[in-house]
């Protein structure tokens, strides 16, 4: 049983990361039907960030955190505004293929600027806690602890905010959104800010946990926070944290029960079972898109 619980303890701390990063997916997916393949790398930056903001100016480490996701919501707008808008009403191939340049860019630009090497991150000093015979970390408390901080803020902005409300407008139908007066350009940014700065704060708080960044980091995170968006319902903000929490325990389960080196590869065949079983996904219904 003690077993159990630890496993199911990891695998929520590494779930509510993959909840973050599949958040960016899932809000840009509602609002422009991207699949934004950039996301991953943008999860790296932001641990990079993260990581400099420690190093070199010397924060603490929630002003670091807040100034990475800062740094990456404006990454977020300036990428949508250069990159995808001129491709809206392109055909749906020609912004997937930017995307995958972009990813591509933001990695071999790190390599470059940075270098290939993994840069230790800073780390808090590790307090343990024992309780019914399972081990939790501090690491894991910030980690889950931040998480859910973040969604709670996104539920408020997503269902209380004027900004929300057009996001929801938008992400409905478009043209009567612009019809109504809502400014789509400005919810479309302010959607790709959003979703990147918790890419952001998922880069650092695994920086943080696992006390090493390096330019390749986003590339398999970003997938599997992909397959998490996709198992919840890809367009479905509850879906995407439902998604990332039953991948990171599912990881967690393999590991514990000897198989640790399939772990990337069950991401992979959830997402051919959920494809074969439910396309939509677990919160998802079966719509037809207007063409």
């Amino acid at each position: 049983m003690a077993e159990f619980l630890q496993q199911l303890i990891n695998g929520i701390s590494l779930g509510s990361v993959y909840a973050l990063v599949a958040l960016g997916y899932t809000m840009v997916y509602g609002i422009v039907r991207l699949i934004n393949f950039a996301h991953g790398d943008v999860y790296m930056l932001g641990a990079f960030a993260g990581y400099f903001a420690i190093r070199t100016f010397k924060l603490p480490f929630f002003a670091a955190l807040i100034a990475s996701m800062a740094v990456c919501a404006i990454l977020g707008v300036v990428m949508e505004r250069i990159a995808y808008k001129p491709l809206r009403n392109a055909p749906r191939v020609a912004a997937l293929m930017t995307a995958v340049g972009l990813s591509m860019f933001y990695q071999n630009f790190t390599i470059y600027r940075i270098g290939a090497q993994p840069k230790a991150f800073p780390k808090m000093a590790q307090v343990n806690w024992q309780v019914m015979g399972v081990t939790i970390s501090n690491s894991q408390v910030l980690i889950l602890g931040t998480a859910v901080a973040l969604m709670i803020i996104l539920h408020f902005v997503v269902q209380h905010t004027k900004m929300g409300k057009a996001m929801r407008a938008v992400s409905l139908d478009r043209d009567a959104a612009m019809l109504m007066g809502i400014n789509v350009d400005n919810t479309i940014s302010f959607t790709f800010a959003i979703g990147s700065a918790l890419a952001a704060a998922g880069g650092v708080l695994v920086g943080q946990y696992y006390g090493v960044v390096q330019p390749l980091m986003g590339a398999l995170p970003g997938l599997k926070a992909f397959v998490a968006a996709v198992l919840g319902g890809i367009g479905i903000i509850p879906g995407a944290m439902i998604g990332g929490l039953i991948l990171g325990v599912a990881e967690a389960g393999v590991s514990a029960i000897g198989f640790s080196t399939y772990r990337d590869a069950v991401a992979f065949a959830i997402l051919i079972l959920i494809l074969i079983v439910k396309p939509a996904g677990i919160l998802g219904k079966n719509v037809r898109e207007k063409v």
